[in-house]
Protein backbone atom coordinates (compact mmCIF):
# COMPACT_ATOMS: atom_id res chain seq x y z
CA UNK A 1 0.00 0.00 0.00
CA UNK A 2 2.84 2.32 0.43
CA UNK A 3 3.39 4.83 3.15
CA UNK A 4 0.23 7.09 3.64
CA UNK A 5 -0.23 10.52 3.91
CA UNK A 6 -0.96 11.69 7.47
CA UNK A 7 -4.07 13.13 7.68
CA UNK A 8 -7.09 13.81 10.23
CA UNK A 9 -9.86 11.67 10.34
CA UNK A 10 -12.28 12.83 7.29
CA UNK A 11 -16.10 13.44 8.79
CA UNK A 12 -18.40 11.08 6.70
CA UNK A 13 -22.00 9.90 7.60
CA UNK A 14 -24.86 7.42 7.11
CA UNK A 15 -28.77 7.58 7.84
CA UNK A 16 -28.90 8.16 11.18
CA UNK A 17 -24.96 8.50 13.08
CA UNK A 18 -22.06 11.05 11.85
CA UNK A 19 -18.23 9.40 12.13
CA UNK A 20 -15.80 11.89 13.37
CA UNK A 21 -12.66 12.47 14.38
CA UNK A 22 -12.92 11.88 18.61
CA UNK A 23 -12.96 15.13 20.73
CA UNK A 24 -11.84 15.34 24.09
CA UNK A 25 -15.69 16.18 25.21
CA UNK A 26 -16.17 12.53 24.44
CA UNK A 27 -14.11 10.96 26.68
CA UNK A 28 -16.51 10.74 29.67
CA UNK A 29 -18.98 9.04 27.47
CA UNK A 30 -16.25 6.48 25.89
CA UNK A 31 -14.74 6.08 29.68
CA UNK A 32 -18.71 5.20 30.65
CA UNK A 33 -19.00 2.87 27.52
CA UNK A 34 -15.32 0.80 27.77
CA UNK A 35 -16.06 0.80 31.76
CA UNK A 36 -19.46 -1.12 30.68
CA UNK A 37 -19.46 -5.20 31.01
CA UNK A 38 -21.44 -5.61 28.06
CA UNK A 39 -19.14 -3.59 25.94
CA UNK A 40 -16.18 -5.40 27.05
CA UNK A 41 -17.31 -8.99 27.44
CA UNK A 42 -15.89 -9.52 24.21
CA UNK A 43 -13.66 -7.06 23.89
CA UNK A 44 -10.45 -7.88 26.28
CA UNK A 45 -13.01 -9.53 28.90
CA UNK A 46 -12.82 -7.31 31.31
CA UNK A 47 -14.42 -3.71 31.83
CA UNK A 48 -11.34 -0.74 31.54
CA UNK A 49 -10.47 1.91 33.86
CA UNK A 50 -10.48 5.50 33.41
CA UNK A 51 -6.40 5.39 32.61
CA UNK A 52 -6.80 2.13 30.27
CA UNK A 53 -9.47 4.29 28.81
CA UNK A 54 -7.39 7.20 28.31
CA UNK A 55 -4.32 5.18 26.72
CA UNK A 56 -6.99 3.57 24.07
CA UNK A 57 -9.12 7.37 23.50
CA UNK A 58 -5.01 8.73 22.53
CA UNK A 59 -4.16 6.30 20.01
CA UNK A 60 -6.61 7.12 17.90
CA UNK A 61 -5.19 10.87 16.73
CA UNK A 62 -1.85 9.05 16.92
CA UNK A 63 -3.14 5.98 14.72
CA UNK A 64 -4.97 8.77 11.62
CA UNK A 65 -1.43 10.99 12.16
CA UNK A 66 0.82 7.80 11.29
CA UNK A 67 -1.17 5.62 9.03
CA UNK A 68 -3.99 8.06 7.55
CA UNK A 69 -6.70 5.86 8.91
CA UNK A 70 -7.71 4.72 12.41
CA UNK A 71 -11.28 4.71 14.21
CA UNK A 72 -13.62 7.37 14.30
CA UNK A 73 -16.15 8.56 17.21
CA UNK A 74 -19.82 7.33 16.00
CA UNK A 75 -22.58 10.54 16.97
CA UNK A 76 -25.81 9.49 16.61
CA UNK A 77 -27.74 12.18 14.82
CA UNK A 78 -31.17 11.92 16.59
CA UNK A 79 -29.38 13.04 20.07
CA UNK A 80 -25.69 14.26 18.99
CA UNK A 81 -23.83 12.01 21.40
CA UNK A 82 -21.44 10.00 21.68
CA UNK A 83 -22.64 6.03 20.99
CA UNK A 84 -19.29 4.12 20.31
CA UNK A 85 -16.15 3.70 17.69
CA UNK A 86 -15.91 2.28 14.61
CA UNK A 87 -12.53 2.47 12.14
CA UNK A 88 -9.52 0.71 10.94
CA UNK A 89 -5.94 -0.34 12.98
CA UNK A 90 -2.98 -1.90 12.90
CA UNK A 91 -1.98 -2.80 16.58
CA UNK A 92 0.78 -4.95 15.76
CA UNK A 93 -1.03 -7.62 17.27
CA UNK A 94 1.26 -10.53 18.40
CA UNK A 95 -1.19 -13.66 17.13
CA UNK A 96 -0.20 -16.20 14.37
CA UNK A 97 -0.74 -15.48 11.22
CA UNK A 98 0.11 -12.11 11.45
CA UNK A 99 -1.65 -9.21 10.49
CA UNK A 100 0.76 -6.80 10.90
CA UNK A 101 0.25 -4.36 7.82
CA UNK A 102 -3.41 -5.09 7.14
CA UNK A 103 -5.94 -2.84 7.94
CA UNK A 104 -7.65 -4.56 10.71
CA UNK A 105 -11.46 -3.34 11.67
CA UNK A 106 -13.31 -3.06 14.62
CA UNK A 107 -16.61 -1.69 15.95
CA UNK A 108 -17.92 -1.06 19.22
CA UNK A 109 -21.11 0.40 20.34
CA UNK A 110 -22.30 1.68 24.15
CA UNK A 111 -24.47 -0.91 25.49
CA UNK A 112 -27.76 1.11 24.87
CA UNK A 113 -27.25 1.54 21.43
CA UNK A 114 -27.00 -2.31 20.59
CA UNK A 115 -29.88 -4.60 18.69
CA UNK A 116 -30.79 -0.98 16.52
CA UNK A 117 -28.70 -1.96 13.17
CA UNK A 118 -26.41 0.51 13.96
CA UNK A 119 -23.02 -1.37 13.53
CA UNK A 120 -23.60 -3.30 10.27
CA UNK A 121 -25.24 0.13 9.35
CA UNK A 122 -21.65 2.04 10.30
CA UNK A 123 -19.75 -0.77 9.22
CA UNK A 124 -21.08 -0.67 5.57
CA UNK A 125 -19.79 2.84 5.43
CA UNK A 126 -16.32 2.42 7.08
CA UNK A 127 -15.96 0.07 4.68
CA UNK A 128 -17.20 1.89 1.68
CA UNK A 129 -14.51 4.10 2.85
CA UNK A 130 -11.95 1.69 2.90
CA UNK A 131 -13.08 0.53 -0.45
CA UNK A 132 -11.82 4.35 -1.66
CA UNK A 133 -9.31 4.92 0.21
CA UNK A 134 -7.43 1.34 0.33
CA UNK A 135 -8.26 0.20 -3.38
CA UNK A 136 -8.58 -3.10 -3.48
CA UNK A 137 -6.64 -4.60 -0.59
CA UNK A 138 -7.59 -6.72 1.91
CA UNK A 139 -8.78 -6.19 5.43
CA UNK A 140 -9.35 -8.30 8.51
CA UNK A 141 -11.15 -8.21 11.78
CA UNK A 142 -11.10 -10.06 14.51
CA UNK A 143 -13.99 -11.65 16.66
CA UNK A 144 -14.60 -13.63 19.53
CA UNK A 145 -16.27 -17.12 18.56
CA UNK A 146 -19.22 -16.43 21.14
CA UNK A 147 -19.76 -12.61 19.69
CA UNK A 148 -22.42 -13.72 17.56
CA UNK A 149 -23.58 -10.27 16.77
CA UNK A 150 -20.47 -8.97 15.47
CA UNK A 151 -19.96 -12.47 13.80
CA UNK A 152 -23.54 -11.68 12.05
CA UNK A 153 -21.93 -8.09 11.27
CA UNK A 154 -18.98 -9.11 9.57
CA UNK A 155 -20.84 -11.97 7.33
CA UNK A 156 -23.35 -8.89 6.61
CA UNK A 157 -20.48 -6.97 5.28
CA UNK A 158 -18.43 -9.69 3.63
CA UNK A 159 -16.28 -11.01 5.84
CA UNK A 160 -15.81 -14.97 5.67
CA UNK A 161 -13.80 -16.54 7.67
CA UNK A 162 -10.01 -17.21 7.78
CA UNK A 163 -9.28 -19.46 10.66
CA UNK A 164 -9.26 -20.03 14.15
CA UNK A 165 -6.69 -18.96 15.79
CA UNK A 166 -5.89 -17.29 19.42
CA UNK A 167 -4.97 -14.09 20.52
CA UNK A 168 -3.96 -13.25 24.42
CA UNK A 169 -4.51 -17.09 25.12
CA UNK A 170 -8.30 -16.61 23.92
CA UNK A 171 -9.74 -17.92 21.09
CA UNK A 172 -10.62 -16.03 18.34
CA UNK A 173 -11.78 -16.24 14.50
CA UNK A 174 -9.86 -14.09 11.81
CA UNK A 175 -11.92 -13.03 8.64
CA UNK A 176 -10.94 -11.30 5.82
CA UNK A 177 -13.01 -8.90 3.09
CA UNK A 178 -11.68 -8.74 -0.41
CA UNK A 179 -13.49 -5.29 -1.82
Amino acid sequence: MGSPQAVNAPVIETPRTILRPHRLDDFDSYVAMWADPVVTRFIGGKPRTREESWMRFLRHAGLWSLLGYGFWAIEEKATRRFIGEAGFHDLKRDMVPSIEGVPEAGWALASHAHGQGLASEVIGRVLAWGDETFGRARTVCIIDPENTGSLNVAAKCGYRELLRTTYHDNATILLERQP
